[in-house]
């Protein structure tokens, strides 16, 4: 559970969850390199390719030799499967596109930090009843900063995340935080398929420095 409370306060701490898939593992490294120059503690892979967990397994090598302060967590997971083979890689987190009753079951009994993604008010309850601690709402562009702005109350054990759509703008990111949102996911918007066929790290090396800095603005003040 300590280790649980450590990531929730990295995740409220940086305001977003970077994620991203590449079939590459040099370029997989290369982009969470650049992200952790930046400062990001805390990082989303997607369970989204064939060499998904190959590239997972390099990613912890790397951490566990150069980024010891870094959570590496895995998303788009939705079965026991594939929450055993992350959990056996060292995946410090599990997150979920939906509400998966065995995934939550098997989160539990490895002491594992498990956030599922909820769409409406009904997977909500459940994702609570079944012992989350965070939801992501996805996908966040089509249920909007209102909606969790009218759930949020009902639900004052929870603390919630947007994914899907945030789109990176001072005005989209202060419309989630002040709607209650403790930190918003972010995917193409912030490391786009241009940044990687191109190897543009530096540059996203910048722009995630722009952005960390800009939700921490937010953040102060929402």
């Amino acid at each position: 559970m300590s280790k649980q409370l450590d990531i929730i306060s990295v995740i409220r701490s940086q305001g977003t969850i970077p994620l991203f898939y590449h079939d590459s593992e040099a370029i997989t490294i290369a982009t969470v390199s650049a992200l952790y120059n930046a400062g990001v503690r805390v990082f989303e892979y997607t369970n989204r390719g064939v060499n998904a967990l190959n590239n997972f397994k390099a990613l912890v090598k790397t951490r566990d030799e150069n980024w010891k302060d870094l959570y590496l967590g895995i998303g788009t997971i939705k079965t026991t499967e594939e929450v055993h083979n992350y959990a056996a890689a060292k995946a410090d987190f599990i997150i979920c596109p939906g509400v998966f009753p065995e995934v939550a079951d098997a989160c539990k009994k490895l002491d594992l930090f498990w956030v599922p993604g909820c769409m409406t008010p009904t997977e909500v309850a459940n994702a609570e009843t079944m012992g989350a601690y965070l939801v992501k709402i996805f996908p966040g562009n089509v249920v909007g900063a209102g909606f969790i702005s009218a759930i949020k109350d009902l639900f004052p054990n929870l603390l919630f995340m947007p994914t899907g759509g945030v789109d990176g703008t001072e005005e989209n990111l202060k419309s989630w935080f002040n709607a209650g949102a403790i930190a918003v996911g972010m995917g193409s918007k912030l490391i786009d398929k241009k940044t990687l066929d191109d190897h543009l790290f530096s540059a996203l090396e910048e722009k995630t420095k722009a952005a960390l800095t800009l939700i921490k603005k937010i953040i102060a003040v929402s």
